[in-house]
């Protein structure tokens, strides 16, 4: 008898947890609605010149939109930071870099990124450092990072690392046909001004 109390209780606790993850599903579904909207709103503010609030926008999301949100809004106050504070964009992007929660991508991206606004500040040493990891063969952005080193290099007149980066990439034969023309365009500037 005790079996069939037993049988009948579990499957009333069976549905109301059902009925507990429906609700919940439910809720996060809201939740990431609201997020996305926020998200497209702030984008608007940006695109249409608004920096300020478009980074306060993104700052709103990236404490409390949902978890995807969250990062995203992350990268893109960052990257309005850079329009007009490009130290601050660096430190955000280096806050983003060492965040494990945002995941690998995100990661690499983000101190690609500091790595960019580095180079155009002229100073090497820190992009080259932030840069060379994400060259590893297994990183996402690879080819990227060793476009951006070669770029790093020419722009410091290290023709010995420009010339390293540039041999990695011409010998990769995933290399992008977009970034070996770039990079060979590069050289050849690089060689014209060295014969003059």
């Amino acid at each position: 008898m005790s079996d069939i109390f037993q049988e009948v209780d579990e499957e009333v606790r069976r549905e109301q947890l059902k009925k507990l993850w429906r609700g919940y599903m439910w809720w996060e579904g809201k939740k990431a609605a609201e997020s996305g909207a926020a998200f497209e709103a702030a984008s608007t503010l940006a695109e249409t010149g608004k920096r300020n609030e478009a980074e306060a926008a993104f700052a709103k999301i990236a404490a409390d939109g949902t978890s995807g949100y969250r990062h995203l809004a992350r990268m893109r106050e960052a990257a309005e930071l850079a329009q007009t504070d490009p130290k601050a964009a660096i430190a955000a992007y280096d806050q983003i870099a060492a965040d494990g929660a945002v995941g690998p991508v995100l990661q690499d991206l983000a101190a690609l990124r500091a790595g960019a606004l580095l180079i155009d500040a002229g100073s090497f040493d820190e992009a080259r450092r932030r840069l060379e990891p994400l060259a590893a063969n297994d990183r996402t952005f690879r080819h990227t990072a060793r476009e951006f080193l070669v770029l790093a290099a020419w722009r410091a007149g290290d023709t010995t690392a420009a010339k390293r980066w540039f041999d990695m990439i011409m010998t990769d034969a995933q290399t992008p046909a977009g970034t070996r023309s770039r990079v060979e365009k590069l050289m050849a500037l690089g060689a014209g001004a060295g014969q003059s």
